[in-house]
């Protein structure tokens, strides 16, 4: 009986000293949030940068600069802030675990950062004979000549046509054809293409080339 009643008081206490710790470590959490803005600029002519990447190295988090080359982030003391922009090296800075306040700004200066691309060799353009002769000697495989005539073929073309996505320029000519069509048919109802004999006539040759017949 004594041991229930030791249980039912030390229950109260546990939950007291576990919502303690917890709030204790919020508060800690809350003090150690820092306000990180600053500029940066480019070391030798001291111009600010534009889209400069302000990151918390292993945070997943960060921001850019502005046109000026100004930025403000939320981040904690102790993490540490890269800066990376193309054409630019790498910076990266430690906010200090022993700051005092909840503000902290700086002005990084970027060094240009150079790139050696692999040399290039410029030859003189071949003459028209040199071109026929390496044209025709090239040799392309017999596959290559059957894919090209069978992709020739008007079943293979509207097989491709149904079975491939519409590129970026298609799919815009199709919505602009679709709303000017809607717009030139308010208020009435649209034709039938029931009616229209350029339809039955693609309707029949899609069906002598075998459009309908069910795929195994």
């Amino acid at each position: 009986m004594m041991q229930g009643w030791k249980q039912i008081w030390l229950l109260p206490i546990a939950c007291i000293l576990l919502a303690t710790d917890v709030y204790a470590q919020q508060t800690q959490q809350q003090d150690s949030v820092v306000q990180l803005y600053g500029m940066v600029m480019t070391a030798d002519s001291l111009r600010g940068l534009d889209g400069v990447s302000v990151t918390v190295k292993g945070k997943g988090r960060g921001t850019i600069t502005n046109y000026q080359g100004v930025f403000s982030i939320a981040v904690l003391k102790g993490d540490v802030i890269e800066f990376s922009f193309v054409g630019y090296k790498s910076k990266t800075v430690t906010i200090p675990r022993n700051l005092q306040g909840d503000d902290y700004n700086i002005i990084q200066l970027l060094t240009s950062d150079t790139n050696y691309l692999p040399g290039t060799v410029i030859r003189a353009r071949p003459t028209r004979p040199q071109f026929e002769r390496d044209f025709v000697k090239a040799d392309v495989p017999l596959d290559e000549y059957e894919m090209a005539r069978q992709n020739t073929e008007a079943g293979k073309r509207a097989i491709l046509m149904g079975s491939l996505p519409s590129d970026g320029k298609e799919a815009i000519n199709y919505t602009l054809r679709k709303q000017a069509n809607a717009a030139y048919y308010s208020g009435q109802l649209p034709p039938q293409n029931i009616m229209n004999p350029l339809a039955w006539r693609e309707f029949i040759r899609a069906w002598k080339r075998g459009d309908f017949k069910r795929k195994k």
